[in-house]
């Protein structure tokens, strides 16, 4: 709810605060000065279009501030947050100025915000209905949500359902489509995986098995200059036999050193440190020509092992030519594409089985659609005669209102047990309106274009009361609380227009009884209606000479009295007119405890 609105350089208000408490808030004041601009500052806060006239003459801007105070988890604050918003403990402050030259800006926060975003937060703040037309039940599906919310947990809980069939049924829908649609090229995909993986199983690669190829070739490719590579190099460490022409070994060469140094590392010992590493180096010697031949005699040339090295190699680079750059790629590849083609295969049959599902969830689907328009027609007769009741209060007794539940037919939808075709979605297969007959014969219109100017307002508040009744929640006797997706705050502006004695009495008792589960704020001119306050607030209007300023109070006690004999006589010092209004104030009291007591 708001608890404060700050308005400045609004039309004739120069700058006043209106401090406001949950309940009703009723706001009065003379002919001009400037109740209107109260309603249209607030518009300016909730995001509507910006008009330059707004501005005070002779002001540079005008500013218009509120502060909402809002539960946890509540869209609103939700929406702020989306926009960079902070908020201290769901105490949320929303703003707008507007220029002379028509620039507007809007501040959600402590944020510069877009001002369409106080236009998304002003749907979950605040219904305004009023002779400008503005309610919230313009669009078609609104009339659906007022319906289902005074419906209460039973219908709620069968539109839930249906909801949560929908989805399942989508889901289940679009799955078995595409694997339908897909079927064909499901087909030629496995094919292709088939003749790859058949591909890969031919040749069996191994991993790692094209880099130990790749060595093995090049060494078999060399086999000749290997062979003589290490002939040579034995022969020059030890003379044996693969040497091509006698030579000095190193072994001999080695040995020479050693007889040398013999004779003298008997007289030094620093020769005969290095005569024992001359012997290391023999035996060195003697370890590499040992190896080199056992690698002669292991190296024979071996044209067909060559021979199917290669074809091998080149098989293994068939595959790394389509399937990866190594061989470990390659069998990466097939262990993804054997499961790839493993659900390709068992696609088959989940068509099939999800045929039976859809089967199945349609049926169930169609039932509970069907329980939820039954439901929805039993609800709208219940919530048309409650209405039309409270319209007979407020003056339109001749009133009818009509609320029309029908199916969406379709010739593509879902089969019902009535052997129609509907279309079904996340709310059910029903179109819902609101109906009114302002007249008796008259032919029944949607309730935005049936009634007019003030009526609209009563028939909204009508409505609205209806909605926040006890049994529309489905406990009877308990306390009111607010439906889901309600605002917290409803605005009627000038609801008692053309009403006046008993039954603007009976439009401010019923402003009062909305008042029990939602802020309201009321613009009015009658005092019966401003007689039922929680908290009352008079514009004043001020005149200098030169300019004309408005301002706004609080009134209580005696002030109270005071304003409330004006509306009535138009003298507020009047002891008739005091008096009247001590028993207006009597009256309206007993008649709350009298609804209280009825609810």
């Amino acid at each position: 709810m708001f608890s404060e609105m700050r308005i400045r350089g609004v039309g004739v208000i120069h700058d006043a605060v209106l401090d406001l408490s949950p309940g009703l808030n009723v706001l009065t004041g003379e002919t001009g000065a400037g109740k209107t601009m109260v309603v249209s500052g607030l518009g300016l806060l909730l995001g509507e279009r910006a008009d330059s006239s707004l501005v005070r003459s002779g002001a540079d801007q005008a500013f218009v501030e509120g502060v909402v105070q809002l539960p946890p988890g509540h869209p609103a604050l939700d929406r702020a947050a989306e926009a960079g918003a902070e908020h201290d403990d769901g105490e949320l402050v929303i703003a707008r100025t507007l220029s002379a030259s028509g620039r507007s800006r809007a501040h959600v926060g402590g944020r510069t915000a877009p001002v369409g975003v106080l236009a998304e937060l002003g749907r979950h703040l605040v219904a305004v209905h009023g002779q400008a037309d503005q309610w919230r039940l313009k669009q078609g599906d609104a009339h659906r949500e007022v319906l289902d919310g005074f419906g209460g947990p039973a219908l709620g809980a069968l539109r839930d359902r249906v909801g949560r069939l929908h989805d399942e049924w989508r889901g289940a829908h679009a799955e078995h489509d595409r694997l339908v649609a897909e079927s064909r090229e499901r087909a030629r995909e496995i094919d292709s995986l088939t003749a790859a993986l058949e591909e890969i199983e031919a040749v069996d690669p191994q991993p790692g098995e094209d880099l130990s190829l790749r060595a093995e070739d090049e060494r078999l490719a060399h086999d000749d200059s290997l062979r003589l590579a290490a002939a040579r190099a034995l022969a020059d460490l030890s003379g044996e036999e693969y040497a091509a022409e006698p030579a000095p070994s190193v072994r001999d060469l080695v040995g020479s050193a050693r007889s040398a140094l013999g004779h003298g590392a008997v007289h030094d010992s620093r020769l005969g440190d290095l005569d024992a590493r001359l012997d290391e180096v023999a035996a060195l010697v003697g370890d590499v020509a040992a190896d080199l031949t056992a690698y002669l005699e292991d190296v024979d040339l071996d044209p067909q092992r060559l021979e199917f090295v290669q074809e091998r190699r080149a098989a293994l680079a068939g595959l790394t030519r389509k399937y990866g750059e190594t061989v470990d790629e390659v069998l990466d590849w097939s262990q993804q594409a054997a499961a790839r083609l493993d659900a390709l295969v068992s696609a088959d049959d989940r068509v099939e089985s999800l045929r039976s599902q859809l089967d199945e969830l349609t049926a169930e689907l169609a039932a509970a659609a069907s329980d939820l328009s039954a439901a929805r027609a039993a609800a709208g007769a219940d919530f048309a005669a409650r209405v039309s009741g409270e319209l007979a209060h407020l003056s339109m007794g001749k009133a009818v209102i009509e609320v029309r539940v029908e199916q969406r037919p379709a010739g593509d939808g879902i089969l019902m047990a009535s052997g129609e075709r509907v279309r079904i979605s996340r709310l059910g297969a029903d179109d819902v309106e609101i109906l009114l007959s302002a007249n008796p014969g008259a032919t029944p219109r949607s309730v935005a274009k049936a009634a007019s100017g003030g009526e609209l307002s009563r028939v909204m508040l009508a409505l609205e009361v209806v909605g926040a009744s006890p049994l529309a929640q489905g406990r009877p006797g308990s306390q009111p609380q607010p439906r889901a997706g309600t605002p917290p705050t409803f605005v009627f502006d000038e609801v008692d227009a053309g009403v006046g004695g008993r039954a603007a009495l009976d439009v401010g008792a019923r402003l009062a009884a909305l008042a029990q589960q939602a802020q309201v704020i009321v613009v009015t001119h009658l005092a019966q209606v401003a007689a039922f306050a929680d908290r009352h607030l008079v514009v004043h209007k001020s005149d200098d000479g030169a300019i004309t300023s408005s301002s706004i109070t609080v009134v209580d006690g005696e002030e109270r009295l005071r304003e409330l004999s004006r509306m009535m006589g138009g003298d507020p010092d009047s002891e008739a007119g005091l008096a009247h209004a001590r028993d207006l104030l009597e009256q309206t009291a007993a008649a709350r405890v009298s609804r209280v007591g009825a609810a």
